[in-house]
Formats: C-alpha cells, structure tokens, sequence
C-alpha cells in the first residue's frame, strides 16, 4: 500500500468529520470537555475547517473537520485538505482515522493521497508526517494504485525539460514496459523520414535533441485492441511562430498528453486487463533554429495525406496525425490520444475540467458516467463538420490550423478525425495536465489528467473477460 496508508493502529488519533446538519450529534460524541472547546473556538462545520482538539493530559486528542453542506457544490475531493493541516507527531508521523465515515470512503482516502503528493527530485525526499488507518470497507491497494499512477504522471509532467526531452521520455517509457513485460521500440531521428513519419520529423528537427516515436506494446496479440497516443512535446517554444515569454514558462507541461497515457497504460498492465494494449508517444522538442520548419510550409504525412503548416505554434495536432494514422493502420477497437492541444479548450472549460470528441455515443455515455463516478470532470464537445472548412488548403490536402481562431479545440479534433479511419471508436481528449491553484487533493502543478475516469471505463469494460 502507499506509504501514508496502514492497516490498523489502537493509538491512532480520531478524526470528526461534520456537516451543519450533523454537527449537533458528532459534537455529542466528543464529550463535554472537547465540546466546550470546540464551541469556544467557534468551530464551525464550513467546508474545510478544521480544529485541533487538546488531551486533558497534554497533546492532541483529535481533529474536527468541517465538511459544509452536502450537496452538488460540495468538492469530493475536499478530504484531500486533510493532508495539508493533519500535523505531524513530533519526531515520527502521527496516526489518524476517522472516527465518523466520509461520505464517499475509498474517494476521500484517494483526496487524501493526491493531496499529501510533493515533487521531491530536486529536494531530500520527506518521509510521511502522517499516516491514515484504512477505513473498512475501502481496499487500500486499489486506493494506493490510482494514488500511484496519478503520481507518475505528475512526476513525469513537472520535470523540467533540461532533465525530460524525447531521450529521457524514452526511457521512462522503457522503464515503465520493463517493469510490466511489455516490448519497447522507438524510431530516431531520420530514420523517421524512412518509415514515413515526415510530421513527426518536421517538428522535432529544430531541436538538438532528436524526435522519436515511441512504441509500447503489451499483451495478449488476440485480445481486443486498445492503443493510446499521447502527445510528448517536451518543451514548446512556438518554433519560428515563438510564443512570448510568459507563455513559455509552463511549456515543460507539453507532454502532459504523454503522462497520462502512460498512467493509463500503467494501471492497464497492473490490472492485467485482457487487451492487446499499444501506447505511441511522438516524442519532439519544437525548438527555435535554422532548421527549424516554418509556416507554409508543407509535409506530406503517415497517411498520405498532405499537410500546410498554418502555425508553428500548432505542433502538437502533427505529431499526433502521424501516430494516429499508424495507430489507424492496425484498426484498434478502442483508440484513445491525450493532448495538451489548444489554448481554445482552456477558454471554453477552464483547467479543470478537459473536452472530449468522440463520434461512439455508447462510449460517451459511458465516459460521461465514470468522470462522474469518479470526481474526474470531462465534458463532450461535437465534432461539428461544417467547421472543418476551415482546414481547406490551396496548395495542400489540408491546412493544419482554420484561420478566424473560433472553436479552436474543435477544428483541432476535426484535423486529427482525418487520420482516423479505421478504428471501431476513437476517443480525443484536449487535457491541460496541469493545476494552476492548489486545491484539495490537487496540488499546483503537473495533474493526470482524465486518467481515473478513463481507468474505471476500461475496467468496467473489459473486466468480464478477464
């Protein structure tokens, strides 16, 4: 299990949690001492204060935490601030459990471990301040898996590029297909040229370090076919179409796409799903240089089609147009690509929460249903047709970016639908991977995006086959 979690602990510390409406029967529990003391603080059940309650000897005796009014407003991930104020037991961590169950068990004790997540590869790693009993009824192994995944996505998404560019990303993906049996290849450099992914090559040769398809392949060759791709732009300057300064700062973030693939595939082969599963990974730095490739330019690409580059800026749609379109070759039953793409989906939904195309009903449905079930916000966007006018060319197949800006998170998934064909159903996630403002459970910083609601609809997928 995670470290935070233990199994039991008689000297654990209790935990009170309270909303308005039970307040008066949990102050009841506590006694009249702790109560006096609680009324005389002025606690008060308000989502996310909390209060320290003293021992008649010295110490601490417990923990109030306010939980506010039930009710759709109410963040289920608010547990997860328990991680920030639960104090550490002097020269040891302290013991906690909760003394009046949460609302949503297994999700409170996940708050609580993606809350307590610290990126700690520049810094002395800090052992727990704390631990938390596993409440009954919750398996702390499952908990502990999601909470590791997550934490791998993070880790990958807030390196910072000096550290993570296409070689190392290879080797996190090698890592990570070592630790489970899975086969690993990559295509370097111009050996890309050779194997036809000119889109992969063209944005990644302005950079010193070499672009590369990565290639992982786990499973069961006759099982249903699942394939992820995920975009791995590692660091994105703009290339010549260069973005300004405060724009570039977050851009070591380029490969959240990347991340959460890999988290998903993670969870995928440690659940011993029975799919033949398939992650590619266009791996590029989109740098500034001579050769450097330029607007107007145009590339012919995996598919055959050909492609006018409108916006340097707009890297991430052709690296993924060439690994869709190999993914495409193979005809998966479920293919799934996660890109940090368009400024436009931030605009239309915010950071939080990530747009999805798809043209499955049934799969919408059924994705819609898990993000709720898990607290993993998605929200379907159309793939409206008309829109792809936009992308018309006067020299190419079709243009990469439709001039005007509007619906740009849209005509995005409608470039990429173009180098989709075959698959039974496809699955286009515009994701941020990134928290700009701490929150419960959701520290600043690289996030995994759409990764648990993902995991549980292929769970609850493919878990009869098994």
């Amino acid at each position: 299990m995670h470290p935070i979690l233990i199994a039991d602990d008689s000297a654990a510390l209790p935990i009170w949690l309270a909303t308005p409406a039970d307040w008066p029967s949990v102050r009841a529990t506590l006694g009249a001492g702790a109560a006096a003391f609680a009324e005389a603080a002025g606690f008060a059940p308000e989502a996310g204060r909390h209060l320290l309650l003293p021992a008649e000897e010295g110490g601490v005796a417990g923990m109030l935490f306010g939980l506010g009014e039930a009710g759709p407003k109410r963040d289920r991930l608010l547990a997860g601030r328990l991680a920030e104020v639960l104090p550490a037991g002097g020269s040891s961590a302290s013991s906690w459990r909760f003394a009046t169950p949460p609302p949503e068990p297994a999700l409170a004790v996940l708050a609580i471990l993606l809350g307590a997540y610290r990126f700690q590869r520049y810094r002395a790693a800090k052992p727990p301040r704390f631990r938390l009993v596993v409440p009954a009824g919750v398996d702390g192994e499952e908990v502990s898996r999601l909470a590791d995944a997550v934490t791998f996505a993070r880790d990958l998404v807030n390196t910072p590029a000096n550290d993570l560019g296409p070689a190392e990303l290879e080797q996190a993906v090698r890592m990570l297909g070592g630790a489970h049996g899975a086969a690993v290849s990559s295509i370097v450099g111009d050996d890309l040229l050779a194997h036809g992914f000119p889109l992969i090559h063209a944005v990644g040769k302005g950079s010193v370090r070499a672009p590369r398809l990565i290639d992982l392949v786990w499973g069961d060759p006759g099982a249903p076919k699942l394939t992820l791709v995920g975009k791995g732009v590692c660091f994105d300057s703009g290339g010549l179409d260069i973005k300004p300064a405060s724009a570039m700062l977050l851009m070591k973030k380029d490969m959240g796409g990347a991340a959460a693939a890999l988290a998903l595939a993670k969870l995928v082969m440690e659940r011993r799903l029975p799919v033949r599963l398939r992650v590619l990974v266009p791996a590029v730095e989109n740098a500034v240089s001579g050769a450097a490739f330029r607007p107007g330019d145009v590339y012919p690409s995996h598919k055959g089609l050909t492609v006018e580059v409108s916006d340097t800026d707009a890297e991430g749609r052709l690296v993924l147009a060439d690994a869709l379109a190999l993914a495409d070759t193979e005809a998966p039953d479920l293919l799934i690509d996660f890109a940090t793409l368009t400024g436009a989906a931030r605009v239309a939904l915010g950071p939080d929460i990530a747009p999805v195309f798809t043209e499955d009903e049934e799969l919408a449905a059924a994705l819609a249903r898990h993000a709720a079930a898990t607290a993993d916000p998605l929200w379907r966007l159309p793939l409206w047709p008309p829109y792809a006018a936009g992308l018309d060319s006067k020299i190419a197949d079709t243009a990469s970016v439709a001039a005007g800006g509007f619906a740009g998170s849209i005509v995005a998934a409608l470039f990429l639908s173009r180098f989709v064909e075959r698959t039974r159903s496809w699955l286009h996630l515009d994701i941020y991977g990134w928290t700009p403002k701490p929150r419960p459970g959701r520290p600043e910083g690289g996030e995994a995006s759409a990764v648990r609601a993902l995991d549980s609809l292929l769970n609850e997928r493919f878990k009869d086959r098994i």
